[in-house]
């Protein structure tokens, strides 16, 4: 199973936005980066991913689940991105913070860390799993 994350910003999409969506879950649009798109389109029904708060927060405060696997975006005029779908499964007892995970020095490889304005990143299990004790799971 594949680890990922997922970036909104939360004055456009915010973690409680996805909570409310409810089991229903929602689409994961509007992505217009190829590489980010080349990872939406690897993930697979039941994989996990972070919810990170870009710009506002810089953090992780949950995870959710893809409920429904790459299809076209009906955002894209262009007809070449699609999206995933993805429902909230649990909050972070405690956001991580970019800064905290910039500290960690078993995360300096983390795509994060590295490439930070890619929408939709890769996740190892090891940075999994770490991100998830830092955040009191």
């Amino acid at each position: 199973m594949a680890y990922w994350l997922f970036k909104s910003e939360p004055d456009v999409w915010s973690w409680d936005a996805q909570v409310a969506a409810g089991e229903a879950g929602t689409h994961w649009n509007g992505v217009r980066n190829h590489l980010a798109r080349k990872h939406l389109m690897a993930m697979k029904r039941g994989e996990r991913g972070f919810f990170y708060h870009s710009n506002e927060g810089k953090a992780v405060v949950g995870i959710v689940e893809v409920i429904r696997e790459y299809y076209p975006d009906h955002t894209d005029e262009s007809g070449r991105f699609g999206m995933v779908d993805v429902k909230a499964v649990e909050a972070l007892p405690h956001p991580v913070t970019l800064d905290a995970i910039k500290a960690e020095s078993a995360l300096a490889q983390m795509v994060l860390v590295n490439n930070s304005r890619l929408s939709v990143q890769p996740v190892t299990d090891e940075e999994w799993a770490l991100v998830r004790k830092m955040g009191g799971l």
